[in-house]
């Protein structure tokens, strides 16, 4: 097994491996710690080449150990698409859009889930929880119903109705919360013990980001075993830019890849840019009231579990973070939309920022640039109706919506 442990991202303390509360003493995120050393003996690029084309070929970089625990609904080996009329009109040398949206929950949030729900299934997990915008709380409910685990989401009323409207359809107990996704985490933490919930919310369990990570590994084969110079990507808990500066980490430790990492690019919505003001502020920057006027989307996350590491992984690859309005959001979702792309508005911020960045000369005309596009635009259609779900403001709220007189 290649699993040694965990280190912490902030002062390199080594731990041995857990499945949940995944914070130091000294308040940094563990991440899982592999035994690069073997890896480099006994796993060659070739050898991945005869493997079926999911996230789980690089099943030796991820942190599941009984392999009948993993749970796989055939996530990842995303197409990448380059966008060669846009390379003739724009100021950089190559472009590219990593379709994410053909993942089987239809959206990048299956490939975290398939991690997690396995690690759950590992540690005879039977319950679990997660605070969600929506595309999370499909992959949980998805993954678990696999696993034959019971899982809880809770997500704010606003969200799209049609990713809501899925979660009961896979079987997950669904719930309204009138408030942010960080209110939807603070109920799952009050009953947690209570009701025997395992939290998987973003940083709380050292699955996802190693699902997310899988991004990074696939996109640096697709690309011949060499890094973009920039990747832009939509950022909300920011468990994906994690996850793929990880990756990268883990290549080059592996002597698999060399160069300059990539420029990570964040993309937000204006209303509500934490990362974007952290840049600015060089610290911690919270944005809860101002995310009121801010879309339901995944880029919705006023305060990010470790605001702190995402600004040192942009600033550290030479990369920045951008705000976009929601005009421009939309204007992108028809941009891609006419190129044949179903774009979610997290994917279409990420095409929106790219043109602003070509615009303001960030770019350079040599750069080869990804995009991440996350989700289906049709998941944010407006046509279904959540009010035959619970509505609920707190853990008392829940506890009462279950109480033999309601």
């Amino acid at each position: 097994m290649n699993r040694l442990g965990l280190y912490c991202s902030r002062c390199s303390a080594r731990l041995p491996f857990r499945y949940h509360e995944m914070k130091c003493a000294c308040g940094g995120t563990l991440l899982v710690d592999y035994d690069l050393e073997l890896m480099t003996r006994t796993l060659t690029k070739e050898a991945l080449q005869s493997r079926y084309p999911s996230m789980w070929r690089y099943r030796e970089l991820l942190p599941v150990s009984t392999p009948d625990c993993i749970i796989t609904l055939g996530e990842g080996w995303t197409p990448l698409v380059r966008m060669q009329e846009w390379e003739k009109k724009l100021p950089i040398k190559q472009l590219w859009i990593k379709r994410e949206e053909q993942n089987p929950t239809g959206s990048f949030k299956a490939r975290g889930f398939s991690v997690a729900v396995s690690l759950l299934k590992e540690s005879g997990a039977t319950k679990a929880a997660v605070p969600s915008n929506g595309n999370a709380a499909g992959a949980l409910a998805a993954y678990a119903g696999r696993a034959g685990i019971e899982a809880s989401v809770f997500i704010p009323l606003d969200c799209p109705p049609l990713i809501v409207e899925e979660c009961p359809l896979y079987g997950a107990a669904t719930y309204l919360v009138d408030g942010f996704i960080h209110d939807a985490a603070a109920i799952i933490e009050a009953g947690k013990q209570e009701q025997g919930w395992v939290n998987v919310g973003t940083l709380k369990e050292p699955g996802r980001v190693e699902g997310k990570k899988t991004m990074g590994l696939e996109l640096a084969e697709q690309l011949g075993w060499t890094f973009p110079d920039v990747i832009i990507y939509p950022t909300g808990g920011g468990s994906g830019i994690i996850g793929m500066w990880k990756a990268y980490q883990e290549l080059k430790a592996m002597g698999w890849i060399d160069g300059p990492m990539p420029r990570f690019v964040c993309v937000q919505e204006e209303d509500c840019q934490p990362i974007v003001k952290g840049i600015v502020a060089h610290g911690q920057a919270e944005c809860a009231q101002a995310a009121r006027e801010a879309s339901p989307t995944g880029m919705r996350v006023p305060n990010p579990p470790d605001l702190a590491f995402i600004l040192a992984i942009v600033e550290q690859s030479g990369g920045t973070a951008i705000a976009l309005s929601k005009s421009q959001i939309a204007e992108a979702t028809r941009t891609l939309g006419s190129q044949g792309i179903s774009s979610s508005p997290e994917g279409s911020a990420t095409w929106a920022g790219m043109l602003t960045l070509c615009d303001s000369g960030w770019l350079r005309p040599s750069d080869s640039v990804v995009l991440f596009n996350t989700s289906h635009a049709m998941k944010y259609a407006n046509f279904a109706s959540n009010s035959r779900l619970p509505i609920i403001r707190s853990y008392k709220d829940y506890i009462q919506y279950h109480s033999p007189q309601s």
